[in-house]
């Protein structure tokens, strides 16, 4: 198991019931993956609040507003499974609020019908993962989280193990296995404004199963959060949950206007995901926005007592981090890089990928969200697809016949770490301020074919220095050696995100180009990366997947929330 978020720990713990060994591998420490930055919620169309939502409504809702693109099997599989997983991981420990009766609670998250959202006030990621990080202690399941992983050890198409070395010591392991998942998250860090932290989704996952002989989808699909914080700089783009202006947040700009009349006159700030941030990303743009480069967001007209108990986290980090009282002043956000809706292409009902023996869930693989995602629908993708990863790889793992293994393939696992330790005259930490840069200027919010070639010229540019970069290592350090392969991955997953928009020569949902800026209707097709035996990326086109019968039904007959009042979002 690579990774030790959410995805991987609920994979793991399936492994584990199985009757299997099994181990997590994660570089970051495991009380603090990435999983507990997911603030608002998790979707199971359990009709508790509103008895006419059904696991019908749920696929509508994630299908269409993810604009026609993503796997509708996918969908399927999550609207109807989440429920039983929810109220699973609600016994397991994770404590989601209750209504009077003893049933879960649930809240409105924008574009959905009906009210579905389960939560643990905001912060029901880190509720979530603690509970897993419980449940996985008492099956004794065995978490590395001090290693990097930096290859796949794969012979004849098939996935063996993995090389990994130990972030403190530089010590080397090769872990042998009959199967692995991979559970790596994405790559938004590669924006210089990005919800994620420093060191963590920088794409490691994909270049992995590129490398490997997967292929990725829909790479183009970032989404961009309308909502991160501006200042101080340090933590540029942390997020500032949506649940804000589900709450009654109101965006303003300089001029005091309360600009979301003029992108959803019905929505207002209760509009998706791809909206909002496009509306805040052209007021500024546009001069409209504040001195620090955002815009207002406003809550301060609810009483303190108010915003405490609805928005606690958010109360404090604004006090900490600019000692800002949100109860009496606006905060400043601007758009920030948040989720990677594409990822590598795995089956939908067994997450496996072109590999034998390799497996993928979680933000790093694809075809859920398609061009959108909708809030609460990614920690319902961890639990319910890391499920479903666990089971199929035991079964792989039950039913092989002989194990694969290839000293060829560990030697040279070894001889690609090697090659990065030596003296050079570049240092990567201003290469990878260098990409995030490049990224958010010529791969933002809104994009066009001469920002793309630029941005693309550039990321080429940087690659030819990856052989000269300074990597020392002694026992106590060794963090550029981690940190050229982050940026090794990020390289080549910055270039298939570009190519991929290249490709789509339309706007759809998070993809927004201002040379094409209207849908296609014809662009039935979802655009996929691989990787050729020269490191050399390749694209094409691969038809959308269609609906079946009954899915066809669902969608004929979908019926759209007209009525947004009181709608969350995450």
């Amino acid at each position: 198991m690579i990774g030790c978020g959410g995805a991987g720990l609920r994979s793991a713990i399936e492994i584990k019931k199985s009757g299997l060994d099994v181990c997590i591998l994660g570089k970051r420490p495991k009380t603090d993956a990435h999983t507990v930055l997911a603030a608002g919620g998790i979707n199971a169309a359990l009709g508790n609040l509103d008895k006419e939502d059904s696991w019908e409504q749920h696929f509508i809702d994630t299908y269409l507003e993810g604009y026609g693109i993503g796997d509708p099997l996918k969908v399927e599989i999550m609207a109807k499974e989440s429920p039983s997983l929810v109220k699973e991981i609600d016994k397991w420990g994770a404590n989601f609020a209750k209504l009077k009766n003893g049933e879960l609670d649930q809240r409105f998250f924008g574009a959905h019908k009906y009210r579905r959202t389960c939560y643990s006030g905001d912060f029901t990621g880190l509720s979530i993962l603690k509970t897993l990080l419980k449940k996985s202690d008492d099956l004794k399941i065995p978490i590395y989280d001090n290693q990097y992983v930096t290859e796949l050890l794969i012979r004849e198409n098939t996935c063996f193990g993995a090389m990994s070395f130990n972030l403190s010591t530089s010590e080397r392991t090769v872990h042998l296995a009959d199967a692995v998942i991979l559970c790596t998250g994405g790559h938004t860090r590669l924006w210089k404004k990005s919800s994620s932290r420093k060191n963590e989704n920088t794409g490691d996952g994909y270049y992995l199963s590129l490398k490997g002989g997967c292929e990725l989808i829909d790479m183009e699909m970032v989404q961009f959060h309308p909502s991160g914080m501006v200042l101080p700089e340090e933590i540029e783009g942390t997020l500032v949950t949506e649940a804000v202006r589900g709450e009654g947040g109101k965006l303003i700009n300089n001029k005091g206007e309360r600009f979301m009349r003029e992108y959803d006159p019905k929505r207002m700030e209760l509009s998706t995901r791809d909206r909002v941030a496009i509306a805040n990303y052209t007021e500024i743009i546009e001069g409209r926005g504040t001195k620090n480069g955002g815009v207002f967001l406003d809550i301060s007209h609810k009483s303190k007592e108010f915003i405490i108990e609805k928005l606690p986290s958010i109360y404090r980090q604004f006090l900490e981090a600019q000692m800002l009282d949100i109860s009496k002043s606006p905060m400043e956000v601007a758009p920030t890089a948040h989720y990677s809706m594409g990822g590598i292409l795995v089956n939908p009902e067994d997450l496996s990928t072109s590999v034998e023996g390799l497996f993928a869930a979680g933000e790093v693989a694809g075809g859920l969200h398609g061009a959108n995602r909708l809030g609460g629908n990614s920690l319902a993708e961890i639990i319910i697809f890391g499920r479903r990863a666990g089971i199929a790889a035991s079964k792989y793992s039950k039913n092989l016949a002989q194990q694969m293994r290839s000293n060829k393939a560990i030697a040279i696992a070894h001889q690609n770490i090697n090659k990065f330790i030596k003296n050079g005259n570049e240092l990567v930490r201003p290469l990878q301020n260098e990409l995030r840069l490049i990224m958010w200027k010529y791969c933002g919010v809104i994009k066009n074919e001469t920002l793309l070639l630029k941005g693309l010229s550039k990321i080429e540019s940087i690659k030819t220095k990856l052989s000269d970069v300074d990597v020392r290592i002694d026992q106590y350090n060794c963090e550029d050696l981690a940190l050229i392969f982050d940026l090794q991955s990020s390289l080549f997953s910055a270039k298939a995100t570009i190519i991929s928009a290249l490709q789509r020569n339309e706007s759809r949902g998070a993809h927004q180009r201002s040379d094409f800026p209207l849908l296609d209707p014809l662009f039935k097709f979802n655009c996929v990366v691989s990787m050729d035996d020269d490191n050399n990326l390749k694209i094409s086109k691969v038809p959308l997947k269609e609906l079946n019968k009954e899915q066809k039904i669902i969608v004929k007959n979908a019926k759209r929330e007209e009525d947004i009042r009181n709608k969350l979002l995450e």
